[in-house]
């Protein structure tokens, strides 16, 4: 593993430079008329300048060159399954299932951008309203080139693989069980050693925030301190070709630029990409009866304009003790006004430990009954009620939205890793009822 090193908190100012070039950060304020070592100045703005204090986002960046440095932007149609048409398949509200999302051959070299694939996803990128959910499968690095997403925010899930990321910021290193977050707007690579898959929620409203805590208290769930934001790290280097991809309005582009873009000596804001351990996770869950909601297991949310309603929120089902009484405590029957996409990192998930499996997913739609199959339902009313582990070895996680998504072309017919049987799991359930 890389020796990174990272700066500890989440939504805070933080200022880094590079040891190499010291007092880069210039005093009492952003752009003096030269900055040091001959760098200049850029702001990146993750919100309006007027919007308020505590919702401001954005940095100053102390570069090499200005990142307006590049040669037109053309279409970059090396990708046709990265979209924004929710509409190029008719509406389908069954419950979905995925079998594990194929990773490329070794005979064709398939890096990050390449191996994006659109499952799912709702609402409008040029009004900046909604959300989609991705998945990557690639097996090669990124050479040359870099990345930027002018349409939102993404969380990235490695699943399978490392991803070594290198941004404007600095580098990431983000493993299996860990998420990262990259801004919109900032750039990046993303190295792989070998077969590499995982799953991505990506935002238009707004960014990612920590949820309220409430009635909880101060402490549980995520805590600030454990989300980490990488350290200034530049390269002064001259590439003749050097490829910046951006993705405008859900379509991919491509500009030729002469440098690296990652030569950020020294950056200060609090506008930056981010990781977390989810093994940090604080769990809260119930030690009396009844099966708490799945928000308590938020990490991370994008809210809407209706309070307590969110475009996105990340959750996840982590390790924990299971000590209810009197309670059937896997997930309950359940129809909701909300869309959800689950995903599976590693492990048995405890309400379906045969058909969801590590690398794939499924998708209950607004409305659409979901909930444990026969077999889990049946051990779960029969269990002798004592405190006991759950989910060992296990990470789950759902990409939660108030939207109502649609599938796409690819998530329904051409990755051909829909489940057709999926439905078949709940067919045993028995008529019980007596009097």
């Amino acid at each position: 593993m890389p020796e990174y090193k990272y700066l500890s908190g989440f939504g805070s100012h933080f200022a880094s430079e590079d040891s190499r070039c010291p007092n880069a950060l210039p005093e009492g304020q952003n752009s003096p008329q030269k900055c040091a070592y001959g760098l200049y100045a850029e702001q990146l703005s993750g919100s309006a300048f007027t919007a308020p204090r505590t919702e401001n986002a954005r940095s100053w960046l102390y570069r090499i060159r200005p990142s307006v440095v590049h040669q037109p932007f053309e279409r970059y149609d090396k990708n046709p399954f990265l979209t924004v048409n929710w509409d190029e398949q008719h509406p389908n509200p069954n419950q979905m299932r995925w079998n594990p999302f194929d990773i490329p051959a070794a005979s064709k070299t398939v890096d990050f951008i390449a191996g994006l694939r659109t499952v799912c996803g709702a609402g409008d990128v040029r009004g900046r309203h909604g959300l989609a959910v991705h998945v990557f499968l690639c097996n090669s690095s990124m050479t040359n080139s870099a990345f930027y997403n002018s349409d939102g925010d993404f969380l990235i899930v490695p699943q399978e693989g490392s991803l070594d990321i290198t941004t404007e910021f600095g580098k990431m290193y983000v493993k299996p069980n860990e998420i990262c977050v990259i801004p919109q707007g900032i750039r990046f690579s993303v190295a792989v050693d070998g077969p590499t898959r995982g799953y991505i929620l990506e935002v238009y409203d707004g960014h990612f925030r920590l949820p309220d805590l409430g009635p909880i208290g101060a402490n549980g769930l995520a805590n600030q301190r454990d989300f980490l934001s990488p350290t200034a790290w530049f390269e002064d280097r001259a590439v003749q070709g050097f490829k910046m991809v951006s993705k405008y309005q859900g379509a991919l582009f491509v500009a030729s630029q002469n440098h690296s873009p990652f030569d950020v000596v020294a950056w200060h804001g609090n506008y930056v990409p981010y990781k977390y351990d989810l093994a940090k996770f604080m769990v809260i869950n119930s030690v009396s009866f009844d099966h708490c909601d799945p928000s308590i297991f938020t990490v991370l949310t994008c809210p809407s304009t209706r309070y307590g309603t969110a475009i996105a929120d990340f959750v996840i089902f982590p390790p924990r003790w299971s000590v209810q009484e009197h309670t059937f405590r896997p997930p309950y029957y359940h129809r909701n006004c909300m869309s959800e996409f689950m995903g599976l990192i590693f492990g048995r998930y405890e309400a379906k430990e045969g058909g969801f499996l590590p690398g794939g997913a499924s998708l209950h739609s607004m409305m659409t009954p979901h909930g444990p199959d026969r077999q889990c339902f049946e051990g779960a009313s029969n269990a002798e009620l004592k405190p006991e582990r759950i989910a060992d070895g296990t990470q789950a996680f759902m990409f939660e939205s108030s939207l109502s998504m649609a599938v796409t072309k690819w998530g329904e017919e051409t990755c051909s890793k829909l489940d057709a049987k999926y439905y078949e799991c709940w067919q045993a359930l028995e008529n019980n009822f007596k009097i």
